[in-house]
């Protein structure tokens, strides 16, 4: 099942520069073991030390926030899109 994954610039130095990527996953939690299995490093980008998402990331699975889905447990399928955004704050 390949799952597209976008990458933000500030992680893409783990992903040989690689903007947009493709991994197999069932869900969110998933995507991170494989990112982490594919890219060595990138999950503690990724995640806190408890292994949830850092909170100055957003996931989106096709344009959905995994916040308002099933977090970490957000089921993908094949073909979906999946963005990593950092969060924006200021004013």
């Amino acid at each position: 099942m390949a799952i597209k994954v976008l990458v933000p610039t500030a992680l893409q130095k783990f992903t040989n520069n690689e903007a947009k990527i493709e991994c197999s996953a069932g869900n969110i939690s998933e995507l991170i073991e494989s990112l982490e299995t594919k890219y060595p490093g990138i999950k503690k980008s990724l995640c806190d030390d408890q292994g949830e998402p850092r909170r100055f990331l957003n996931f989106y699975v096709n344009s959905e926030d995994i916040r308002f889905l099933d977090g970490t447990k957000t089921a993908l399928n094949d073909q979906d899109e999946v963005s990593i955004v950092p969060a924006v704050a200021g004013g």
